[in-house]
């Protein structure tokens, strides 16, 4: 083996200083190998560029496998427009690869690139050919802002991408994110992050297995199950598939996503998400939950504003209502949703009222449903106006309830000019700001409506729920089922409370029929009038008042269950009382007039009132049907 030593000259003529010119003459042979230009490319297509080296003090040693040259005390490597700083650095030249070299850098080492780019470790080994450096030691890189941390990092000079895979931490602006594995793309601003990955952000969390994240846009790809905290936890956003822009906050989910927005709860098959807005687009297999009403909305797709607490449900959405130890469902083709705001009674209700009598009167429904104006009801006993408003291209639609006893409400749609808020003559404005957190929602379902609870069903074409009285108006055809027992009218209002079904409430046209014995017997007690009032107690009708121009047929029996003939009565007000939900008495309280015909002279197929219709085949019979 053999081995020099570079030392100072002290004298010209002395030994000292002859060896000195030979020892410069051998530096110089080896910088001269050092500097070769290679053309050709390697099969990794990385061109090799020239290499310098410098240092205070050099030491060779030669082995049997190649040369091991020491650059000892300030040593400077550089290759191209990269330059390595370090303590001392050894090239190693392998006998079996003379234009190959690798080096190690020990001491304080550091990376300094064109553009900016910086590395620094307490260790690296380095390839020139492929420019692939090992970093071990209290790594840190640094571009732009950016800073990544870790004890081990592989880093090629070329791409400019860095792997880790004993974990790291990259720091970009207020931003940090910590992973077990990472790749960093230095160029591009690109990473790649696996297990255990966390971003904690001012504004922000976030929880993920395997994400992508752009450190200059704040862009976030997830690859796996993520979980996405803000607002102090208020706002929880979940996925498995898409992406997170978060400094706009907008989110694109594609796989087992789902939304917590301040008790409310929104998964589907896609979401997207629009934080600044409030939008909030969900398709396929959607589920909306709200936590505090205790309600959810299935749908194909549902949209979203959250700023108006507005809601729309298509495809196949149905309402679940829980109420108590009950479950209400409710299906439709479109479901809307909006808060009620509330305005002052002034003289504007004597005019609505005044629109709401001619249109219930003479109005044709087929047209005012294709204009999208909904006819509700109301039973209380105090005056409310309340106005809605959604604003679209063509027109603003001002929704008007007018509660006073027992009236009917409609809600008016008035094409105008769009502008904020609805205003006319007399100015009724309906804000279209951010919506009131704390008023009630109601509900409204166009078209083909069915209804189904253990104790109750019912169908019509549309619906209105509203929560501020948990009234359940069906509008168009409504039918309801009470077990044996059938209801319609033009309008049928349910009344529920916390737990059950507490009355039903027919404004004009009321029927009710309930079969009477064998279904092939084709008996049926029946009641008409304009209204009907039922009332229910642990979600079972007990009795029913109809008022005014009540008339019935109704067959009673003996003691032992025999049929004594047929009871056809009119009356003014007539009660109704209901055992095992069957007519079991009709009692008549105002200007009476019965006639009794004996069961050998009863005309059955003729025993019928005017509105009679059994319509039993149209009975939802599981709540199985509604998801259909």
């Amino acid at each position: 083996m053999f081995f020099t030593k570079r030392s100072s000259p002290k004298h010209p003529g002395s030994t000292a200083f002859r060896l000195h010119q030979a020892y410069a003459v051998v530096v110089f042979f080896c910088c001269l190998f050092s500097y070769v230009n290679v053309s050709a490319q390697k099969k990794d297509t990385i061109q090799k560029e020239n290499v310098s080296l410098n240092a205070t003090n050099l030491y060779t040693i030669k082995t049997d496998s190649g040369d091991l040259v020491k650059f000892i005390d300030k040593a400077i490597f550089i290759q191209g427009t990269d330059t390595l700083y370090c303590d001392s650095l050894y090239q190693h030249k392998p006998i079996a690869h003379p234009l190959s070299a690798i080096y190690e850098a020990f001491g304080d080492v550091k990376i300094a690139q064109q553009g900016g780019t910086q590395g620094t470790s307490n260790y690296l080994r380095y390839t020139s050919d492929d420019k692939t450096a090992f970093m071990t030691g209290n790594v840190m890189l640094t571009d732009s802002g950016s800073k990544l941390k870790c004890e081990e990092l592989t880093y090629n000079l070329g791409t400019k991408i860095g792997v880790y895979d004993k974990g790291g931490t990259l720091y970009s602006d207020s931003t940090t994110v910590s992973s077990n594995t990472g790749i960093y793309d230095v160029k591009n601003k690109e990473s790649r992050f696996k297990g255990n990955v966390h971003i904690i952000d001012p504004k922000y969390k976030i929880n993920s297995q395997d994400l992508g994240y752009n450190t200059e846009t704040k862009f976030e790809t997830f690859y796996s199950h993520s979980v996405i905290i803000s607002d102090s936890g208020k706002t929880i956003l979940e996925t498995s598939s898409g992406t997170y822009d978060s400094k706009e906050g907008i989110a694109h989910f594609l796989l087992h996503n789902s939304i917590w927005d301040d008790g409310q709860y929104i998964e589907g098959d896609t979401l997207n998400y629009n934080k600044s807005t409030g939008f909030g687009l969900g398709i396929g297999h959607v589920i909306s939950i709200d936590t505090a009403h205790h309600s959810a909305l299935f749908c194909g797709r549902l949209e979203y504003y959250q700023k108006k607490r507005v809601l729309w449900a298509t495809i196949k959405p149905v309402l679940r209502q829980v109420n108590g130890k009950d479950t209400l469902y409710m299906r439709a083709d479109t479901f809307y949703s909006a808060p009620m705001v509330k305005i002052k009674p002034n003289n504007k209700i004597k005019e609505a009222k005044s629109k709401i009598d001619s249109l219930g009167k003479a109005t044709d429904t087929t047209n005012v449903r294709d204009k999208n104006i909904q006819i509700v009801s109301h039973a209380i006993d105090t005056v409310n106006l309340w106005v809605h408003d959604r604003p679209d291209k063509t027109a603003d639609t001002l929704k008007m309830t007018v509660t006073q006893g027992k009236e009917d409400t409609v809600a008016i749609s008035k094409k105008q000019k769009h502008k904020k808020g609805l205003e006319t003559k007399n100015s009724i404005i309906a804000d279209t700001s951010a919506a009131d957190t704390t008023a009630p929602l109601y509900f409204i379902g166009y078209h083909h409506v069915r209804i189904f609870s253990d104790s109750l069903q019912g169908k019509c074409d549309s619906v209105c729920y509203t929560r501020s009285d948990s009234t359940i108006r069906m509008m168009y055809a409504p039918i309801v089922w009470a077990h044996n027992s059938q209801i319609t009218g033009d309008t049928i209002l349910l009344h529920l409370d916390s737990s059950e079904l507490r009355s039903l409430y027919v404004p004009s046209n009321a029927f009710v029929i309930s079969q009477s014995g064998p279904a092939k017997a084709k008996l049926f007690d029946q009641v008409q009038g304009k209204t009907l009032t039922a009332y229910f107690r642990h979600n079972t009708i007990t009795n029913a008042v109809v008022v005014p121009n009540a008339e019935s047929i109704y067959y009673p029996t003996d003691e032992k269950g025999a049929y004594m003939g047929m009871n056809q009565s009119k009356s003014e007000r007539m009660r109704i009382y209901f055992e095992d939900q069957k007519i079991v008495d009709i009692k008549l309280e105002s200007d009476a007039n019965i006639i009794m015909t004996p069961m050998e002279k009863v005309d059955f197929p003729n025993a019928r009132l005017s509105r009679f219709k059994w319509l039993i085949d149209l009975r939802p019979k599981t709540k199985e049907e509604l998801f259909r």
